[in-house]
């Protein structure tokens, strides 16, 4: 499974809108309703971390999706284990 595999299925399931937040760094600069969406999102692995590192509302750091071990929340990795796993099985 690869990057756009994933974009796809995101926008099959209604979380592109999210994971460009995110991407962008401005989840973590909206209301909190938002910035906990998109953690409850990276958490489930439906989302991932973005590309580079942002600072959120407060000044803290939100490391990217490189920063943090393959395969825990938020990489690339843990949202390939969570599409292959949680909604189409070992298809891809």
């Amino acid at each position: 499974m690869n990057y756009q595999t994933i974009k796809r299925l995101q926008i099959e399931r209604g979380y592109d809108y999210i994971q460009h937040l995110i991407d962008t760094g401005m989840a973590w600069r909206m209301e909190g309703s938002i910035g906990r969406e998109a953690m409850h999102l990276i958490e489930c692995g439906a989302c991932m971390l973005s590309a580079m590192g942002h600072k959120d509302y407060y000044g803290n750091y939100v490391p990217s999706r490189h920063e943090v071990k393959k395969g825990t929340k938020g990489s690339f990795q843990y949202s390939v284990n969570y599409y292959k796993t949680t909604h189409y099985g070992n298809d891809y």
